[in-house]
């Protein structure tokens, strides 16, 4: 198939059965850098009754501390995305890599809780720029035909990142302190050279590369509709993913009266779960479509809640938080392809990281609404009736928005 552009023809890339030169590199950066990112948030989760002892602060400031962290990813995300679309997408990962690993090291030093959230804030900026650019270098250079499956592998980092967190609390937290739950944190900093040596430059953005930042808020702009809907769909999925995870070891641990051992057990063992559904639910995308699937695992999900949140014992727990995590996590390994396929080409760095993250933004407070919600109805129904309104709300607004599913990001001149 040909098309008129600028002074001659050109021919649409069809899909591939073969994937182009640095397709492996480039999915496995983007993987590796989410996984890591993942790792460094979420090892604050199984460390509150730490810091909060260490720092002599109530439970509830380090909950702050990570509403903090979500609240700035936005700007990370603008700042990278920006740059990603101007100057490339390498570069600013390579920067982004560096940055958040640096600061992760510098929490293991902090002194007292103020310097503490203030570094919390800071890694916010280099978390909220690594999933943008490596989620549009990945996916610019996978073939359309694959992009589902390689969609689900990508954002299985997250979920991968969270068992890597969950393994550092069963064995480092309770040998070595929280401490070197951070400094271990500085590892990330190698996959930098990882990206440097093989990861090579998407061809997609060469082709629509914009010509200044101007121009990238200029073509953002005249996106709003859609960038506002990106922005409500992100939102749900945050509310989704971080309404089932953040608290969860704290209520096994004070609900169900389970030991830090056993709740990162379940952690590692529900995290399994999410990986499989990313990667089930992403290569079933390219079979149903973007949307169809999402609403599967959604469906998943919301049929877990009962084992998940009232289970009675602690088989049917852990296999309920598996499940519930297969569907949570399974739509969401369906984002990086949707997203990138929804965004205009000349701005994909920057709109689906931003939407992704101003959807943070909003659901910052995720785990301080729950924990009110425990207040007044107790822990089991703050967590179980919060989520079945998101995934109701989330699913409606899934199915009414659109999707581009196989859509052609590079094109070659006619032969």
């Amino acid at each position: 198939m040909s098309t008129l552009r600028g002074a001659g023809w050109v021919k649409l890339v069809p899909p591939m059965s073969k994937a182009p030169r640095g397709t492996g590199h480039a999915v496995a950066a983007g993987f590796l850098g989410w996984t890591l990112d993942a790792f460094d948030f979420f090892v604050v989760i199984f460390m509150y009754d730490h810091l909060a002892r260490d720092f002599h602060v109530e439970k509830s400031a380090l909950l702050w501390a990570t509403t903090a962290t979500l609240a700035f990813r936005p700007v990370g995300a603008l700042i990278f995305g920006m740059l990603a679309d101007r100057y490339g997408r390498r570069v600013p990962l390579i920067a982004n890599v560096i940055y958040f690993s640096a600061v992760e090291v510098a929490c293991g030093f902090a002194p007292n809780y103020p310097v503490f959230f203030v570094l919390r804030c800071l890694y916010g900026i280099g978390m909220g720029g690594e999933w943008g650019v490596g989620a549009s270098l990945a996916m610019e250079h996978a073939p359309p035909r694959w992009r589902g499956l390689f969609s689900g592998i990508l954002q299985s980092g997250y979920s991968v990142g969270y068992l890597l967190a969950a393994v550092a609390a069963h064995y480092v937290l309770p040998t070595l302190g929280w401490r070197w739950m951070f400094w271990i944190g500085g590892i990330p900093a190698l996959l930098a050279l990882y990206v440097r040596t093989h990861v090579p430059e998407s061809e997609a953005w060469k082709q629509h590369r914009a010509p200044s930042l101007g121009a990238i808020f200029k073509t953002a702009g005249e996106h709003w509709k859609l960038f506002l809907y990106l922005v409500t769909l992100m939102t749900l999925f945050m509310f989704l993913s971080h309404g089932t995870q953040d608290l969860y070891p704290d209520f096994l641990k004070n609900e169900h009266k389970l030991g830090q051992t056993t709740v990162a057990d379940i952690a590692i063992l529900y995290n399994l779960g999410a990986i499989i559904g990313a990667a089930l639910f992403g290569h079933l995308s390219e079979k149903i479509g973007r949307r169809r699937s999402i609403l599967a695992a959604l469906g998943l999900a919301l049929a877990m809640i009962p084992a998940w949140s009232f289970g009675g014992s602690l088989a049917v727990l852990a296999l309920g938080a598996f499940a519930l995590q297969m569907g949570v996590q399974g739509a969401w390994g369906i984002i990086p392809a949707h997203l990138n396929e929804l965004a205009p080409d000349s701005v994909r760095g920057l709109v689906p990281g931003l939407a992704y993250q101003m959807g943070i933004l909003i659901a910052a407070p995720t785990s301080n609404i729950e924990h009110a919600l425990r207040d007044a109805f107790g822990y089991r129904w703050a967590l179980a009736g919060f989520e079945i309104a998101v995934i109701v709300a989330l699913a409606v607004v899934t199915w009414l928005g659109s999707e581009k599913k196989g859509k052609v990001f590079v094109t070659v001149p006619a032969e």
